[in-house]
């Protein structure tokens, strides 16, 4: 077979493969990586948190009628100037600042996990809290509304690594790797402060969660909150709450909630 032949055969068959091809359409896309597989971002581990703001409402429980910092509407300020610790320790209701609408606020260590591919576990040894976020999952129809609620999470802002151009890079400014945005209902009504700062069944939650590491090895935890209440505030209460990693267990001591 002439050199000639050759090559209008392997031209042929090359025509062929590529029609044939596009009769049969590309291969399907890769399935989707589950949340964990997909993560942009570890949070996994031990956090404790660094108190940088707010420190007498966060570290002392507040006088009665303190809500400043807070919009809260007039049926808001006339709950919270009710507030009795001994009825709520009477009534079992020592948690109510505990709830998922302030406990990034509470100072706590936190404990990151993953259970399974489509949950990531929040446990605060402050209260002995337990938050379960939950990724490609709604609340049940008829969920019962607790401490914690029902938080639903996505991964948002997804980018790969090393994208953003040639003049990103240079200018050593990588493009954003993603966050975590979670969004909690399903609440029973509690404190945004331990002093009875109230927010009520029908308050929203949504939280920001960030990470990032510094020159000096320290990694840093970064919620944004934002709580929207039609009950108790009058417009939407945002905080940034700051926790640093911690190498192991060390420190860990689940406490109850206390009510003063």
């Amino acid at each position: 077979m002439s050199r000639i032949v050759r090559a209008c055969v392997l031209l042929w068959a090359l025509v062929w493969a590529a029609e044939a091809a596009a009769q049969l359409g590309a291969p399907p896309p890769p399935p989707p990586a589950n949340p964990r597989a997909a993560a942009p971002q570890d949070y996994t581990g031990y956090w404790v948190s660094l108190v940088t703001e707010d420190w007498r409402y966060r570290m002392l429980t507040p006088d009665k009628g303190d809500y400043s910092g807070i919009s809260l509407n007039p049926a808001g300020r006339a709950l919270a100037d009710k507030w009795d610790p001994a009825q709520d320790e009477a009534s079992g209701n020592q948690c109510k600042s505990y709830g998922a609408a302030a406990i990034m606020r509470v100072p706590t260590r936190l404990h990151i996990e993953w259970q399974g591919d489509n949950e990531l576990r929040i446990e605060t040894d402050a209260g002995k809290q337990t938050r379960v976020l939950h990724f490609n999952s709604k609340p049940p129809a008829a969920a019962e509304p607790t401490w914690q609620g029902y938080s639903a999470a996505t991964w948002e802002g997804l980018r790969a690594q090393g994208t953003g151009g040639v003049a990103t890079r240079l200018a050593g400014k990588a493009p954003p790797q993603g966050y975590m945005k979670v969004t909690t209902t399903e609440l029973k009504p509690g404190y945004l402060r331990k002093n009875g700062v109230p927010y009520g069944a029908n308050a929203q939650v949504e939280e920001y969660f960030d990470s990032f590491k510094e020159t000096d090895g320290n990694t840093w935890l970064v919620v944004t909150t934002i709580v929207t209440d039609p009950e108790y505030l009058a417009q939407m209460y945002i905080t940034s709450s700051h926790f640093k990693k911690l190498p192991g267990p060390t420190g860990w001591n689940p406490m109850p909630c206390e009510a003063r």
